[in-house]
């Protein structure tokens, strides 16, 4: 069979073939692939440089898709073996797997699933949202920061604020869920407009974060009211100084929602809605499919707001 295939962490993967995978053991199946997202989580492996990297080469990039069983049925998967989801076919374990609707369409259930998991499961699953919740995205600009926004809503949000750098983006909030925006490089003067926020929901992590942070500490208008900051990405940089001033004058509560963090049959208990909610299109994300065999070429190029989506 063919593949994208990493040889070496500092070099995109390349097309090439690959041994045909075996299930190990009666839980798994091999699917024909028929959609793979090019996620931050895979160019991160692909590159050696995610907490969960192995350092093991070669390796089949690709951690989620959609797959044709033996028995015909479409599903969505999160990959299980060694074997990623950038191949003609895949092993999944069933039990990683759901079936998809039958208005699903395998380019944006491949697009829209895992950038939507992070925040639909952090809501879900690492705290205990409440209808009316206050909620501000940090890095609602990106791909996964855009379907956090509508994520909230749909979960009972009573205000969104949109936090993000690229400004284009950031006008199309609104039409998604957002009830403020406020561009990266203005928060410091805007602050006013998030202070009544009970759950931050951060992709930027690094200085951002710790301004935002001391922001709070500084202007809550209730200091008793708990803020609940959960951390997933980290795209302005892997630290954040945190001032001591924030942990003391409020009840602030730092959680991270990532994997390690939630158990996999708990992520794959919240599956089966996220798949309805983007076959219903109430979860948007903006998609490009592109062959394969075309993985080297487009690998290092800009998503430009839009999720590659690899189709063997």
């Amino acid at each position: 069979m063919y593949a994208a295939v990493v040889t070496d962490f500092a070099h995109p993967p390349t097309y090439g073939e690959f041994p045909e995978p075996q299930p190990a053991t009666p839980d798994e199946v091999v699917v024909d692939v028929v959609a793979a997202g090019l996620h931050p989580l895979v160019r991160s492996r692909a590159a050696g440089t995610h907490y969960t990297s192995t350092g093991e080469l070669p390796l089949v990039p690709g951690i989620d898709g959609v797959g044709r069983t033996p028995d015909g049925a479409l599903r969505y998967f999160v990959v299980s073996s060694a074997l990623g989801a950038m191949a003609d076919q895949t092993v999944i374990d069933l039990r990683r797997s759901i079936v998809l609707p039958d208005n699903a369409d395998p380019v944006s259930i491949a697009a829209a699933m895992n950038p939507a998991m992070s925040s639909w499961v952090a809501l879900r699953q690492r705290v205990a949202m409440r209808p009316g919740q206050a909620v501000v995205v940090l890095g609602a600009t990106g791909s996964a920061g855009r379907l956090a926004v509508q994520a909230a809503k749909i979960l009972g949000a009573g205000a969104v604020v949109g936090v993000g750098r690229d400004r284009k983006q950031l006008e199309a909030l609104p039409e998604l869920g957002a009830d403020d925006v406020i561009a990266l490089d203005d928060l410091s003067t805007s602050l006013d407009r998030v202070m009544a926020a009970d759950i931050v929901i951060d992709y930027i992590w690094g200085a951002p974060a710790a301004e935002l942070m001391a922001g709070f500490a500084r202007g809550r208008h209730d200091s008793g009211q708990p803020l609940t900051w959960i951390q997933i990405g980290s795209m302005a940089g892997a630290v954040a100084d945190i001032p001591s001033a924030a942990l003391r004058s409020m009840p602030l509560q730092i959680v991270g929602s990532g994997i390690g963090s939630v158990s996999p049959a708990d992520i794959v208990a919240e599956l089966p809605q996220l798949a309805t909610e983007i076959s219903q299109g109430n979860l948007q994300t903006q998609a490009r499919a592109i062959p394969l065999a075309e993985v080297e070429q487009a690998w290092p190029q800009p998503d430009n707001g839009q999720r590659v989506v690899f189709t063997p």
